[in-house]
């Protein structure tokens, strides 16, 4: 089950960095929005959700 938070959905995505190590990144997309690449999924358990006080929007930070 993806977890929602105020009226958006977290996402998941890996990508390649330049040094040839893979990294997991985490973001929000408003209900109803398909992102490009990425698929749904669970918080990470070290994350907790703030919300940007000037936007409104989600993010991730880590314990």
């Amino acid at each position: 089950m993806a977890f929602e938070h105020n009226g958006y959905t977290l996402h998941s995505r890996t990508v390649d960095l330049k040094g040839g190590r893979t990294q997991t990144i985490y973001f929000f997309t408003k209900n109803g929005n398909t992102p490009k690449s990425g698929s749904p999924c669970d918080k990470p358990e070290q994350y907790n959700v703030g919300i940007n006080k000037r936007t409104g929007l989600p993010y991730l930070t880590k314990n």
